[in-house]
């Protein structure tokens, strides 16, 4: 695991751009602002874009490269397909599966079971249909909170782009694998939910 995913607070900036059909994403230090991780998607094909165009964005596949400063890839989330229900999956900096997301058809606000690299449910990351808030509950202990951020009047009703800050419990151990699936699911809430 990467040294940067033992942090317990990021920043998660979606870029903005006019006729933007591929994401990209900044992760920053939540206090000093500064970079730490680039999330982009660099292979993006030509019926994905047009599609991302229309109604149908949320169905259309991904594959978002993250990297940290000097280019060493830290994660890849990606995603085929989805028809009723999503299930991404996310790869380690040496492309081994770390878990995946696999979201519920029918609940209220978002749910998505964390699942890890053998297809056991570890925890769930819940949203709220009154907010932005979504829990991760370990045995029934809230392990980390992804929050979005609020940008202003300009931004919320002219764009699409979301920004999130993430909180994970200090009890969640530096070298614990479920952080690489917390920094993840801050994409995955934005792809799969917010978009």
């Amino acid at each position: 695991m990467n040294q940067i995913l033992t942090k317990n607070q990021f920043f998660v900036k979606e870029h903005v751009g006019m006729f933007k059909a591929a994401n990209s994403y900044d992760i920053l230090d939540l206090e000093s602002q500064q970079p730490l991780l680039e999330c982009r998607e660099p292979k993006l094909g030509f019926f994905t874009k047009m599609f991302r165009f229309t109604k149908y964005k949320t169905q259309t596949p991904f594959d978002i490269e993250v990297k940290d400063g000097v280019g060493q890839d830290v994660l890849r989330l990606t995603r085929g397909v989805s028809l009723f229900r999503s299930t991404v999956q996310v790869f380690d900096g040496n492309q081994a599966l770390v878990g995946s997301f696999r979201q519920h058809v029918l609940s209220f606000g978002g749910k998505l079971d964390v699942l890890d690299g053998g297809g056991r449910v570890i925890c769930t990351v819940e949203g709220k249909v009154t907010s932005f808030n979504y829990k991760f509950l370990r045995d029934g202990e809230q392990i980390a909170l992804v929050t979005k951020k609020w940008m202003g009047l300009g931004k919320e009703l002219f764009t699409s782009a979301d920004n999130y800050v993430i909180n994970i419990e200090p009890t969640v151990a530096a070298t614990d694998a479920i952080r690489s699936m917390i920094v993840a699911a801050a994409l995955c809430i934005d792809m799969v939910f917010a978009e």
